[in-house]
């Protein structure tokens, strides 16, 4: 089992092997922290109990988290988030709400992406050309379904009961917070035609991090060293920024 204070024990080994990496989470943060200010208008998809809102609301404007599962948003650690239950793919927001939307660990589970993308595209704020200011942004972190791992376990996709039992028991996650997984929109490819025909612009950073098969530390050295090996594009997590224009 690999519960996650022992992975982050493996990411603090493998960033003092490499100084200059970040995992994708400190990315993903770093970019969202980078793109808000006091009047910027913020929506997470697929928020649950929290996340990075739970640190970044009382620097916007207006937070707002959306998640399908009513109980998550209940148990929402930050109450005075604007929290709404809902799917990504019908929003309930009028066009031109929000300068940024997020999201964490939600595309990999979307059955119809194509939908989720016009709809994120459509409650950004429209880039105004007279003063400058570009388009909303859509921020994502979701894994890279080219990576080895990935694909090995891509037959989860198929066999969802599996995944519900097994992804617990090898990292110490609860079983309600597992959800089946589509990855169809967690590739380099997939993601380019979906930002293209939404009409958004899109900038990819790819993440690794071997420490998800370190289960031991013999483990963790093969991890470190399979990982040099795999191209930059297949590395395990996307950062995504994708940004609205005309």
């Amino acid at each position: 089992m690999l519960p996650l204070d022992r992975q982050n024990e493996y990411r603090n080994r493998y960033r003092a092997l490499d100084p200059a990496w970040q995992s994708s989470g400190d990315v993903y943060e770093r970019i969202v922290r980078a793109s808000i200010s006091p009047r910027t208008r913020l929506l997470d998809l697929g928020g649950g109990r929290g996340g990075l809102i739970e640190l970044l609301h009382p620097l916007v404007g207006l937070a707002a988290a959306l998640d399908p599962a009513l109980d998550s948003l209940l148990d929402h650690r930050t109450p005075d988030v604007c929290r709404l239950s809902g799917l990504a793919e019908s929003l309930p927001f009028p066009t031109n709400t929000f300068d940024v939307v997020t999201a964490s660990w939600l595309l990999e589970h979307l059955a119809a992406p194509e939908a989720v993308f016009a709809e994120v595209h459509r409650v950004l704020r429209s880039p105004a050309p007279e003063s400058g200011k570009p388009g909303g942004r859509f921020i994502f972190l979701t894994p890279n379904a080219l990576h080895p791992l990935l694909i090995t376990n891509y037959f989860s996709r198929f066999f969802p009961a599996l995944q519900r039992r097994l992804i617990p028991c090898l990292y110490a996650r609860a079983e309600a917070d597992t959800f089946p997984v589509q990855y169809q929109a967690n590739t380099t490819g997939r993601l380019t035609r979906l930002c293209n025909r939404a009409g958004l612009t899109l900038q990819l950073h790819f993440i690794p991090d071997p420490t998800y098969t370190a289960f031991s530390k013999s483990l963790f050295r093969l991890s470190v060293w399979v990982e040099r090996l795999i191209p930059t594009s297949f590395k395990i997590h996307l950062v995504g920024v994708a940004t609205k224009r005309l």
